[in-house]
């Protein structure tokens, strides 16, 4: 089962979305935050695999509250969830690390592929989200210069097409272990924060 919690200041969105999410054989919510600290709070208590964020809340927005998840030791992978598709809250909130970015106005089918990816060590992206975050980065300067090993760059490659740690691991014949020291060592190379942006970055300097 994957174990989600849902975080969102309006009653009727957490409702809609934990009845949606009811309907399933494979996903949980274990929890519901009606703000950051809480969905915070319950990440720590819960230990869910998935958070479903929404954006702006009170007491701790959803970008605060990711970035805090992040710091944690909990392994769960945030998903935004908002009606927001500006340019400055979808990289705000990668950057703090959340995995995904999704539109309230995505169908039923979409966020529960989204869930599912996520749990998967994946990135759902809404395509505006993908479109914004690749026009951010690609007018940001290019890091020239990047020496990458072999090794780094068929991980960064996998990680571009999609794949997962344990899917990058089982494909290359090496532990997960060894493929999250390659992506941490991508990641200072290449001056990315996460897979996501690394997945970007990747697609943006034709690597693989």
């Amino acid at each position: 089962m994957i174990r989600v919690v849902v975080a969102d200041d309006h009653a009727m969105v957490r409702a809609g979305l934990e009845q949606l999410l009811a309907s399933t054989d494979d996903i949980e919510v274990v929890g519901s935050a009606s703000n950051g600290k809480e969905a915070v709070e319950l990440v720590v208590q819960l230990r869910p695999n998935v958070v479903l964020m929404d954006l702006q809340m009170p007491v701790m927005d959803g970008v605060e509250a990711t970035a805090a998840i992040g710091h944690g030791e909990q392994d769960v992978a945030v998903v935004i969830v908002t009606s927001f598709s500006d340019r400055e809250r979808i990289v705000g909130a990668i950057d703090a690390g959340a995995v995904g970015y999704l539109l309230k106005d995505a169908s039923p089918d979409e966020i529960l592929s989204g869930i599912r990816a996520a749990a998967r060590g994946e990135s759902p992206l809404h395509p505006r989200a993908a479109r914004e975050l690749l026009s951010a980065r690609a007018e940001s300067p290019a890091r020239a210069g990047v020496d990458l090993t072999a090794r780094e760059t068929e991980v960064l490659v996998l990680v571009r097409e999609g794949l997962s740690n344990k899917q990058i691991a089982r494909r290359l014949g090496i532990t997960e272990r060894t493929v999250k020291a390659h992506l941490t060592s991508c990641f200072q190379r290449i001056g990315v924060l996460d897979r996501t942006q690394a997945a970007l970055w990747a697609e943006r300097n034709d690597i693989g």
